[in-house]
């Protein structure tokens, strides 16, 4: 699927039927005579407003179409799910109802490009194709491989930039060829180059100069936006979209986000509510990743208005989406292998644990964490769930409690997100993951305590998980804790109404420490002198000088809703609960009393009425290696425990690239 612009229907649009259709048609060598005939290729940046390549390709042109292109076979995979289609599809038929303003059509085409494009340019007379520059790894191959058809018969090819703020290959060749690997250096880079390029008008009749599109009776059958039945999706029982998709509604939405003015004048940390887990009418993550509205616009208009409220230069902090954003399409723009860890030069290599039957659960929202399981099904449902929502069901995922590789999670974003691009998605998963950009591998998110944090009368829960709607607010995040008579009155039995956590998130998080902890001091043995930054990695609950790709993290990593491992950790019982009503916190145990076997992970759960502890199983090593998922036993996790942890050292373990 490319990238799109979005829509929302014009009422009465009429169809356009030219009298250009009557006349017979010429061959395409005397078209060729009289101006250019262009075709220019949407994929990204759907949109008529900042479109240098059209803008650009309008210039002496006579005649002008505007493609997307369905790749089939991506339409019938599994890879994109129902929600993020839709949204394509409404940004095509947005698209398609501006055009229709400018006496023109959007032609949406059925096959893959190297194939559909050049029939198209014969059967046409095309002499021209413009298309946005594509920085991502597959699109600059695929990209290439176009250019060097249209060489080859004749046909001038324009791209320009206008999907990032800048041309990423300059910042890459400024810092000597290489892609930056931090935050700080990338601002530093950016902050010495000329301002990014403004954003240009939108395409209008008078910018046409008097270029059409010739069009044909059967353009809807022929080259009509196909509905999602068309697609092959059951669409049955499928709930009203929560973000409508297309340019039209991104401006909207640009207007009213910068209607909030007291926001920008006030600007600083993102302050968090319950609230803000809810989609908000003036989000604009996924029409920036579908291109249905221009980055370029945003960041200036941004700058305006925090210039008249203030009457200063903005901080670069206030362009922190976008920063980040552009940060993660310069590292991933030459790495091919950014999306995956074997291959990956700037991926810490970690031996993740295979457990399809855990991954599903994850995915699906039955891990038996009412914190977790809400967001996943948030997130199926409508395609978007809140920054931090990423990072608790990230962490749990990969370095937290499951110990499944990043690259599961990033398929299933890919899928239901509608603003997970190739670069950003990948970037954020090796961050959350502690595989790259970020190794403080020793916060670890707590699923209860997190969501406790962030929800605390659980209305987030109960709006996506009816079974707990009645569960006393007291026992909502951790609902296996409640009393038998406390579930009957509620009608929420856990383990038949509601799963049974899949593994004792205290435990398994120490294991899981301990595992990275054991990955980084393996690093830092084994790379050649010289290689580590010995300044890159500060102890445990110090402020970083970089922060998340959210500009919040920095706050989250002082928060009580972490499990945090203190740097050198004194002998200690394994279990030690802070002294709250309702809410066990545990700090990691001392790995120097773990013996060389596979521990067998438990459910905590409370007696009635006490903060005492009780586990449900023998915490005791055994020789089979299970788990616990839904009170069951199974034998899939494995978690090793090695004698040479004694002897890693978490300081100064990050890789140098």
């Amino acid at each position: 699927m490319s990238a799109a612009a979005e829509t929302l229907p014009a009422p009465n649009a009429r169809k356009h039927t030219p009298p250009a259709t009557a006349a017979a048609p010429q061959p395409p060598s005397a078209r060729r005579t009289n101006g250019k005939h262009i075709v220019h290729w949407f994929r990204k940046g759907l949109r008529l407003h900042d479109n240098p390549a059209l803008r650009e390709g309008l210039l002496d042109a006579a005649t002008f179409r505007c493609v997307f292109i369905i790749d089939p076979w991506f339409a019938s995979s599994s890879n994109v799910g129902i929600n993020k289609w839709r949204f394509l599809l409404q940004c095509l038929e947005d698209l398609d109802s501006s055009l229709r303003k400018l006496n023109s059509r959007l032609f949406v085409v059925r096959g893959q490009p190297a194939d559909a494009l050049p029939k198209l340019f014969r059967e046409w007379g095309t002499t021209a194709l413009t298309f946005e520059e594509d920085p991502e790894p597959y699109g600059r191959v695929r990209d290439h491989n176009i250019m060097s058809k249209c060489r080859e018969v004749g046909i001038t090819v324009t791209s320009r930039v206008s999907h990032t703020l800048y041309k990423l290959d300059q910042i890459i060749e400024r810092n000597g060829g290489k892609a930056p690997l931090t935050y700080h250096q990338f601002q530093a880079l950016i902050a010495s180059m000329p301002p990014p390029p403004p954003a240009e008008a939108p395409i209008s009749a008078q910018m046409l100069n008097g270029a059409t599109t010739p069009l044909n009776d059967d353009h809807d059958d022929r080259f009509g936006v196909p509905t999602l039945e068309e697609l092959g999706f059951e669409t049955e029982g499928l709930k009203p979209p929560v973000w409508i998709g297309g340019e039209s509604e991104a401006l909207a939405r640009l207007e009213r986000h910068l209607e909030r003015k007291a926001w920008v004048a006030s600007f600083g940390r993102p302050k968090m509510t319950p609230q803000s887990l809810l989609a908000s009418q003036t989000g604009l993550s996924p029409y920036l990743r579908f291109g249905c509205l221009s980055t370029r616009l945003f960041y200036y208009q941004l700058t305006e208005l925090y210039k008249r409220v203030k009457r200063v230069r903005p901080p670069l902090s206030l362009h922190g989406q976008i920063l980040w954003r552009e940060f993660f399409y310069c590292a991933a723009t030459r790495n091919p292998n950014f999306d995956r860890m074997e291959g990956n030069p700037i991926c810490v290599q970690i031996p993740w644990e295979k457990n399809q039957e855990a991954l599903a659960k994850w995915a699906s929202g039955q891990t038996g964490f009412p914190w977790i399981d809400a967001i996943m099904i948030q997130l199926r449902e409508e395609g978007w769930i809140h920054h931090l929502a990423r990072h608790a069901v990230a962490c749990f995922l990969t370095r937290g409690d499951l110990w499944i590789s990043w690259e599961e999670g990033m398929k299933v974003f890919d899928e239901l997100l509608l603003d997970a691009d190739w670069s950003v998605n990948a970037g954020m998963w090796m961050w959350l993951s502690c595989s790259s950009f970020f190794q403080q591998f020793f916060h670890c998110y707590c699923p209860v305590r997190f969501g406790r944090k962030t929800d605390p009368n659980g209305d987030f829960i109960r709006r996506y998980i009816p079974a707990l709607k009645n569960m006393p607010t007291r026992y909502i995040h951790e609902p296996w804790v409640a009393p038998e008579a406390v579930q009957q009155s509620a009608r929420c039995i856990i383990g038949r109404d509601y799963p049974m956590p899949m593994v004792d998130h205290s435990k398994a998080s120490q294991v899981n420490i301990e595992r990275i902890k054991q990955v980084y001091a393996q690093l830092a043995k084994y790379k050649p002198q010289g290689t580590l930054n010995p300044n890159a990695v500060q102890r445990p609950n110090v402020m970083q000088s970089s922060p998340s790709p959210n500009s919040i993290i920095t706050s989250i990593n002082q928060s009580n809703y972490l499990c945090s491992q203190t740097p050198d950790p004194q002998p200690s019982p394994q279990i030690i609960p802070y002294k709250d009503n309702d809410v066990v916190f545990q700090k990691p145990m001392n790995h120097r009393s773990m013996k060389p076997s596979f521990k067998q992970v438990v459910i905590v759960q409370k007696k009635q009425n006490t903060n005492v502890i009780q586990t449900v199983s023998n915490c005791t090593p055994q020789s089979k290696e299970n788990y616990a998922v839904n009170g069951q036993m199974d034998n899939s996790y494995k978690t090793p425990i090695n004698e040479s942890l004694q002897s890693a050292k978490q300081e100064n373990m990050t890789l140098k690239t």
